[in-house]
């Protein structure tokens, strides 16, 4: 009987086919604008590892949204972030490192973009017409966490995104109305509440950014100790400058954590 130990190689395409999987699994919701509905988006095993080896407070640095919006009045955060590149989980703890690596390099991968791209389709194609599928499209993966006090007004998301992508990391489903609403757009410009995502484990969505993705997520309250979640983000890489900004982002973001953990 075959016991070779899976390699880290092995293991990575198992994670990128079992995501892709999931995309390709997803529900289909087209109210109140096309988006998919994801369960079990990893593997319960992986699963149960990302809630074990959760960084800790130390690890995130501030996610400080626009105008500086996620600070509190004592210049504490709401929302706090790891991009999961290579160059950010290096400063993890072993395990930590080698995991939160995987689950990174897995959400960059061409099949699992693929996969997006081509579930998401009469969304993109609204968007960028006919020749979706030929937009360029850079993934950035951040594992980020929500404390009481975060909240966002509704929004459709900068036009620099092609598809925001959500996937929800509770340790369990105790919490599940804190997830994000999607919302209508009626005529007299009013966003009443259409729907919304429950924050349950192992759970998310997506959509292709459009203008009529409205969508927002009310406070998180007191009872709720943090909302953890992966936001995999998918930015138009099309033409010279978003090619150039999409990267001197990541370079410019390495910088800044760079700089934190030597003078930390």
């Amino acid at each position: 009987m075959d016991q070779r130990v899976p390699s880290q190689r092995d293991t990575l395409r198992s994670l990128i086919a079992f995501v892709a999987d999931s995309v390709a699994k997803a529900r289909v919701v087209e109210k109140p604008f096309y988006h998919l509905e994801f369960d079990r988006v990893f593997p319960e095993d992986i699963y149960a590892q990302m809630i074990a080896e959760m960084p800790v407070a130390s690890d995130y640095r501030p996610l400080r949204g626009r105008n500086n919006g996620n600070m509190r009045d004592d210049g504490s955060w709401t929302r706090v972030k790891i991009d999961l590149f290579p160059e950010y989980t290096r400063h993890l703890p072993p395990g930590k490192r080698e995991l939160w690596d995987l689950v990174g390099r897995a959400l960059c991968s061409n099949e699992v973009q693929s996969a997006l791209i081509k579930a998401l389709a009469p969304g993109l194609k609204r968007r960028f017409g006919e020749r979706f599928a030929e937009v360029g499209m850079y993934p950035i993966p951040v594992l980020t966490r929500d404390t009481p006090g975060y909240r966002i007004t509704p929004h459709t998301d900068t036009r620099w995104k092609g598809i925001t992508v959500q996937l929800y990391l509770p340790a369990d489903d105790k919490a599940t109305h804190i997830g994000t609403i999607f919302h209508d757009r009626l005529p007299d410009g009013s966003l009443p509440k259409a729907t919304q995502m429950r924050f349950a484990r192992n759970t998310g969505y997506a959509f292709a950014v459009g203008d009529n993705t409205w969508h927002s997520a009310d406070p998180v309250g007191n009872e709720v100790v943090s909302r953890d979640s992966i936001l995999l983000t998918y930015f138009v890489d099309a033409g010279l400058l978003r090619f150039l900004r999409n990267r001197g982002k990541r370079v410019g973001n390495f910088v800044l954590n760079e700089v934190r953990h030597i003078t930390g």
